[in-house]
């Protein structure tokens, strides 16, 4: 009887299967909870898992029950009333018993809802689910490229596990045909020697006796000498043989362009925080080899470290181009777009000097959109300024750019996974 062990690790919880197969049965109404606590939640308690509430309703699954009437043998355990044969008046009402079926009770309390603990990955997972950079390809290779095995035909060294069993027994077969076959003929032809001899032989004849002893001890050489070739020789074996080659690596590079001037408030600076977290997250969670570049500006712009571009407090006037021409010096500098997936994502309330917005129009349609795979504009602010309606000009003819509105927290989220989701996915 065949057994086989599971020996993969499962973690101290044995009911890991059950609970993966919940995050897939009710994956929509954990979906919508996600979004709630993240509308809810500080930038510093966007990575932490959650508690999840999911209504008893939304659990429950129709089930098979008896009818009333008919003739039953039914077991009652405890029983100290009824004796065989007596007749049990059915429930008044027309209802069954116990206190399920989601309904209020009398003092007009309810079910309560169904709550368990995601784990901060499995909160990732949901919160990221769908998400990807669009027209990621394929570039040339790394300088630390990524290797992929490639079936090279057979060698005669290799571990037991790409042992070919056919093509070993193969050459096994061809080995004893070559080495054996000089042999065989021999004893073939002896063979019919000794059965000629034995036709012809008289009893008493000595000389025949002689020559038929000699042809059964030259026949008993052969054969053993025939049983002495090894069914399999370790020379028969043969093993599959793949060899490393290099292939295209997909080398990202996302531009974060984040807008200080005096124009953005804490509440304006605190949705463009929200809106890159999000965006350093899913990078950093769903892709090994992407760079990030920080951008802060007002009329001056700088490259600076997460740490600054995140908590800096620096604050100034507004030209936006500085930004835009930052970007292309860097592009041009470190990131060939032979080489690199070249993105962006910009966040400003739109606020810029009036004679600037034309020119960050011009630089991006002749100079940056052309480098780049994917660019999104998140404006934080309701009105319609300058620079917005400078770059909607670009909306129609430039396929792979982008801009929405997130004027609160809680349209951070569907504006981000509107901006990522994956190429025809439909936004949740």
């Amino acid at each position: 009887m065949q057994q086989i062990i599971d020996r993969r690790l499962a973690g101290k919880n044995k009911s890991i299967g059950n609970r993966e197969r919940f995050l897939r049965r009710h994956k929509e109404q954990i979906r919508e909870a996600v979004k709630r606590a993240i509308d809810g939640r500080g930038i510093r308690d966007i990575e932490r898992g959650e508690d999840i509430h999911i209504p008893k309703r939304d659990l429950s699954e129709p089930v098979f029950g008896h009818g009333q009437g008919g003739v039953r043998d039914v077991v009652h355990p405890g029983n100290q009333d009824f004796v065989r044969g007596d007749r049990i008046e059915r429930p008044k009402g027309g209802g069954g018993g116990g206190s399920g079926g989601g309904q209020a009770s009398d003092s007009g309390e309810g079910e309560d809802d169904f709550v368990f603990s995601l784990s901060r990955e499995e909160f990732m997972q949901v919160f990221f689910e769908d998400l990807a950079l669009p027209h990621l390809i394929r570039t040339q290779l790394a300088e630390v490229p990524e290797w992929k095995s490639h079936r090279a035909g057979y060698s005669s060294d290799g571990t037991p596990n790409n042992l070919h069993v056919v093509r070993s027994m193969r050459g096994a077969i061809g080995r004893r045909i070559a080495v054996g076959a000089g042999s065989r003929r021999d004893l073939r032809e002896l063979q019919e020697e000794l059965e000629q001899l034995m036709r012809t032989h008289q009893p008493g004849d000595v000389v025949a006796g002689a020559a038929i002893a000699e042809l059964q001890e030259r026949i008993r050489v052969l054969r053993v000498r025939i049983e002495r070739i090894p069914y399999l020789d370790p020379i028969d074996l043969r093993y599959r043989n793949r060899v490393r080659v290099p292939v295209p690596t997909s080398k990202a590079v996302m531009f974060c362009l984040m807008d200080v001037s005096g124009s953005m408030d804490e509440g304006r600076k605190e949705l463009s925080k929200r809106f890159f977290i999000l965006l350093y997250l899913f990078l950093t969670r769903h892709y090994e080899k992407i760079e990030l570049v920080f951008i802060r500006h007002h009329t001056q712009a700088q490259e600076v470290d997460e740490e600054n571009f995140f908590h800096a407090r620096e604050t100034g006037g507004t030209v936006v181009s500085s930004a835009l021409v930052l970007m292309e010096e860097i592009i041009r500098a470190r990131y060939s777009p032979s080489e690199w997936n070249i993105y962006g994502a910009q966040a400003s309330d739109g606020d810029n000097w009036h004679h600037d917005s034309g020119r960050c129009r011009e630089m991006l349609a002749d100079k940056i959109l052309p480098l780049c795979r994917y660019y999104a504009y998140v404006q934080v602010a309701e009105e319609e300024q300058n620079l917005w309606e400078e770059y909607t000009q670009l909306t129609d003819s430039h396929r792979h750019f982008a801009m929405r509105k997130a004027t609160a927290a809680s349209q951070i989220y569907p504006v981000f996974r509107d901006l990522f989701k994956k190429e025809g996915a439909q936004a949740a």
